[in-house]
């Protein structure tokens, strides 16, 4: 009967501290309500990426969101006219449930633009000088990994040829220094929010944030991938990414071949 007792209380403990742990269980997202500073009303379509787990989210019509997220994530969050901020997201948030977060407007100043339109004389050499010329024509090499080089108008074949037999050293700075941040790459790509996120973007903000690199980084990292300055000037985020990710996925084949080469040149 002794016996009896004592498993009885054994079991009884073990329940109770299975209910105990269920109870507490960290919850595997956090809610929050985004509202303006000078309004105090919410807002909606404010763009939430979690930088450490690659999902994003954006804010519905009464400013509320919900998004993965566990203690020490940080969230990016990003509107257009409000300045862009960060959030640790603390083990009181995810037990508390919904926070109020104030987002602050930034004072907008629009430069001049001054269009000049063409005027035509009607005679085709003279116009056509007019016309301004964009070098963002591709060109594509049967046997490399899908990837359609941008050419300039002048030396065409000595830029993709060096682009193929390049060692590739700041890439390999950029790749190899930061192969965490890279493998981001995959995860965004994948991620349907950060994409429409991205596709309507031009800032680079995102991206520098995501890949923890500097605007200078980004843009010299597709052009070493050999795409012109007209692409880097007009794509939007979407199609940034898209370039970096097939560059990195260029960089890596290259690097296997470099690697089987060495082990050929050692033995």
């Amino acid at each position: 009967m002794r016996y009896l007792l004592i498993i009885l209380f054994c079991f009884t403990t073990v329940y109770s501290y299975s209910q105990d742990s269920t109870a507490t269980k960290t919850p595997e997202t956090v809610k929050g309500t985004i509202v303006s500073s000078t309004s105090e009303e919410p807002l909606s379509d404010v763009n939430i990426v979690n930088i450490n787990q690659v999902v994003g989210v954006a804010t519905d019509e009464n400013g509320e969101f919900e998004i993965k997220a566990k203690a020490n994530d940080t969230l990016h969050l990003s509107y257009l006219g409000y300045k862009s901020i960060k959030v640790r997201v603390t083990n009181d948030w995810l037990k508390f449930g919904n926070t109020e977060i104030v987002m602050t407007e930034l004072a907008l100043a629009l430069e001049e633009v001054t269009v000049k339109s063409l005027e035509l004389t009607g005679y085709l050499e003279v116009d056509m000088k007019q016309v301004p010329i964009r070098n963002n024509n591709q060109y594509r090499i049967s046997g490399l990994y899908g990837k359609a080089y941008e050419g300039g108008k002048p030396n065409i074949a000595t830029k993709v040829l060096g682009a193929i037999f390049n060692p590739a050293d700041f890439l390999y700075n950029m790749f190899g220094k930061k192969p965490n941040e890279m493998h981001k790459l995959k995860k965004i790509k994948e991620d349907d929010e950060i994409r429409n996120q991205l596709a309507k973007r031009f800032d680079r903000e995102m991206l520098m944030v995501l890949l923890q690199v500097t605007k200078y980084d980004l843009d010299e990292i597709v052009n070493q991938c050999n795409y012109s300055k007209d692409f880097i000037n007009t794509a939007n985020d979407l199609q940034i990414l898209d370039a970096i990710s097939e560059c990195y996925e260029e960089y890596k084949v290259i690097q296997r071949s470099k690697d089987r080469k060495k082990k050929k040149d050692k033995a």
